[in-house]
């Protein structure tokens, strides 16, 4: 019997998750009629958490030629309705079931889309690479240092593809750029930029006693973390600011934008992290609106800068990246890069095309070949968040050392690398 990568065998845990699934289990009992039977003829996708990204992936896997979304999941069944609605107009009428365990079990699908709430990102793709399926999994793709640990553990053991969600790696204007930066065209980098900035909704403050919303399964949205009482103000839209269940700003836009910084400079994780930020909006939230941290490597420095209450970015750009280089800096975006101060006259539009990034999984799980945003690259990224995030919460510089994976001699930093989590979760 096949082990998790923390050792709860899937016997055991579907053994004790089987209450849960039997009154569902009558919407998946047809998907095999009729399927192919090879990965190779057609790939059959399940995709759980189909909100707003995960609604996205669905209806770009589903324009994918020989490819089925056949199954959607979601908590809230008024999402599921949604998304239904949406893929069905696009000529698409998968399964639907609350229970996400189903389709990781269903011997018929081949991969499964993860594009839950941070949280759960790690604890859902071990439990589908232990059943052997391939994975996309949306970015960040681990919430704590500890659980990218447990996520890599089990993509060596399992041998499955894995597709993290930083599709900017898809991107050819993107590909293009970091090639330049590489190449040594706009000189040394010893320093490069990365900014996002955006003015968000307030999180209102409300002390009222609330209800889940009908049709929901609040207690399956909160696993793997602990049990609590509904609370509007930590769900839809808001559970990126609470360091339960997201990592703010610096986990929506740091880590993609972190990782194009690193890609460009060729290196792994600093030697030391400094941040520092605050809260100026009032209200519940945890996380920081601005926040300013420092990467230090041996030869470059990384920065990362957000606000979330300004419509003012660096550059004239909401989020980006300036590698700063001896002989010019090039400024890189979703919609383009140019390179300025430079002898050489350099640029290129783009567009954020979602659709490569998902067409590249797809042919790695056909081929098997190495997807363009490994789970390695993944964990790598939201490390770098996770840094900026441990030093501005202990409101000091850290120091992480990547050949321990630990924070030597620093037991309040190092007690941040996990989180906690109810029993018998995979992650527990």
């Amino acid at each position: 019997m096949s082990q998790s990568a923390t050792g709860v065998n899937r016997r055991q845990f579907l053994g004790r998750s089987a209450c849960n699934a039997a009154g569902l289990a009558a919407g998946l009992v047809g998907l095999s009629a009729g399927s192919a039977s090879s990965p190779a003829e057609t790939v059959r996708i399940g995709v759980v958490g189909v909100r707003r990204q995960g609604r996205k992936l669905a209806l770009e896997f589903a324009a994918q030629p020989n490819t089925d979304v056949a199954a959607v999941c979601d908590i809230d069944g008024s999402v599921l309705d949604r998304a239904a609605a949406e893929l069905a107009a696009a000529g698409v009428s998968p399964r639907l079931t609350g229970e996400y365990r189903q389709l990781i079990d269903h011997p018929r699908i081949d991969a499964i889309v993860v594009a839950t709430p941070d949280h759960s990102h790690a604890s859902i793709a071990i439990e589908a690479l232990t059943a052997g399926k391939d994975v996309y999994l949306e970015s960040p793709v681990c919430h704590t240092i500890a659980e990218g640990a447990a996520l890599a553990d089990a993509a060596r053991r399992f041998g499955r593809v894995v597709q993290s969600g930083l599709f900017d790696r898809s991107l050819p204007h993107v590909r293009n750029a970091i090639e330049v930066v590489r190449s040594g065209r706009i000189g040394t980098v010893p320093l490069v930029k990365a900014w996002a900035v955006h003015r968000r909704s307030p999180v209102v403050m409300n002390s009222e006693p609330f209800e889940a919303p009908p049709r929901t399964d609040y207690a399956a949205w909160l696993a793997p973390t602990a049990e609590r009482p509904f609370d509007p103000q930590r769900f839809h839209r808001n559970w990126n600011a609470f360091w339960d269940y997201g990592s703010g700003e610096l986990g929506t836009w740091g880590v993609p934008l972190l990782d194009l910084a690193a890609w460009g400079l060729d290196v792994e994780l600093p030697q030391r992290v400094s941040a520092s930020g605050s809260r100026i909006g009032g209200g519940p939230t945890e996380t920081p609106d601005v926040l300013q941290a420092v990467y230090t490597y041996p030869n470059a420095t990384v920065t990362w800068e957000h606000r979330q209450w300004s419509n003012h970015p660096p550059e004239g750009r909401s989020a980006g990246v300036a590698f700063h280089g001896t002989r010019g800096t090039l400024i890189l975006d979703r919609g383009g890069w140019k390179v300025y101060d430079a002898a050489e006259s350099m640029s290129e539009n783009g567009r954020a095309d979602l659709a490569l990034h998902v067409a590249d999984f797809l042919a790695a799980v056909r081929s098997r070949h190495e997807v363009c945003a490994t789970v390695e690259t993944g964990i790598r990224a939201a490390t770098l968040c996770h840094l900026g995030n441990i030093s501005h919460r202990l409101g000091r510089e850290v120091r992480y050392d990547a050949a321990t994976a630990t924070f030597r001699d620093d037991d309040a930093a190092n007690a941040l690398m996990s989180a906690k989590y109810r029993p018998h979760s995979f992650l527990s």
